[in-house]
């Protein structure tokens, strides 16, 4: 077997061990492998593979990445890849030491995430229920509609849910045909939690699936089907569409995609006076140090309680 192939059996057996033990998904493990191809192609540069590597050539690898001038994240997200490849390959006795366990990753600061104002995503789901308004019955209004009333049902469950946008285009058409006021979302980690829906994203999906059940349109299974490998709308369909809405709507598509209105959600709640262990669990972290990135919401609810209750606050 040569050196290439025996680093790709080595990285194989560890995307299988990750797959089967932590129930990775398919995202995931892609994004394990393209950071690991990327370690071994430099490691095949210094004629060195993952059983040889040392502490220097990792060094070297994350000098490589900051000539390269990688985000301080992109670099953190490889260093730990790299660190749990070593990991495995040590206790799976593949090798007889951990090169990598003495590293240190680049230090960052963690920012604060993108947030939408509630007048800028009310504007943005005007603009969008206006595109769905009747505007005519030859087949192409019909399908102009169709797409319309897809994109508003999209926007409305976004932002009532704070769903992941993976978890978003992958629900089933019986989401929308449900008279509950919850549906069961899939998470990461194949994970199932109950999420509330209010009744203007009921509405809109059922808008929208009546017109295309009416149009003989039927997707299936998913509730946003297409014609691609999965059946189902893609992340970056659901991303182009949104930016495109907002342009058309005059705001900066720059501020929009699935996951700035997952926190638009979360934050939205929080300045309503939204419990932080109840938007943890409605965005389902698994850790609530992860939901704490929206703080800066609660800081600041808290400065204006202290002022405008605390009995000794200046008037």
């Amino acid at each position: 077997m040569s050196a290439k192939a025996e680093r790709g059996n080595l990285r194989d057996l560890f995307l299988d061990m990750i797959a089967t033990e932590r129930n990775a998904s398919k995202n995931t493990l892609d994004a394990y492998r393209r950071d690991l191809d990327d370690y071994e192609e430099f490691l095949g540069s210094k004629k060195s593979d993952f059983k040889k590597a040392d502490t220097q050539t990792i060094r070297d690898y994350l000098s490589a990445l900051a000539k390269r001038e990688l985000a301080a994240a992109s670099v953190a997200r490889k260093l730990s890849a790299i660190r749990q490849l070593h990991r495995f390959l040590y206790t799976e006795g593949l090798r007889g030491d951990d090169p990598s366990s003495v590293l240190e990753g680049p230090r960052r600061g963690r920012p604060l995430p993108k947030v939408m104002t509630v007048e800028e995503v009310t504007k943005l789901l005007a603009a969008a229920h206006d595109l769905a308004k009747f505007d005519g019955d030859t087949k192409e209004a019909i399908a102009r509609r169709l797409r319309a009333l897809r994109l508003a049902a999209l926007l409305e469950l976004l932002y009532a849910s704070g769903l992941r946008v993976s978890e978003l285009i992958a629900l089933p058409a019986s989401a929308a045909r449900s008279k509950s006021d919850a549906i069961i979302v899939r998470g990461k980690g194949n994970k199932e939690r109950l999420v509330p829906i209010g009744d203007a994203a009921k509405r809109a999906m059922k808008a929208y699936l009546d017109a295309r059940d009416d149009g003989k349109a039927s997707g299936g299974r998913w509730l946003f089907p297409s014609f691609g490998e999965s059946g189902h709308v893609t992340r970056q369909h659901v991303a182009r569409e949104l930016k495109a809405l907002a342009a058309s709507a005059g705001i900066a598509p720059g501020k929009i995609s699935p996951h700035v209105l997952r926190h638009a959600f979360a934050s939205h709640l929080l300045q309503n006076g939204a419990d932080l262990r109840v938007v943890q669990a409605l965005l389902g972290h698994a850790d609530i140090s992860t939901t704490q990135i929206y703080t800066h919401v609660l800081d600041e609810r808290l400065k204006n309680m202290v002022r405008d209750l605390h009995p000794l606050a200046e008037k």
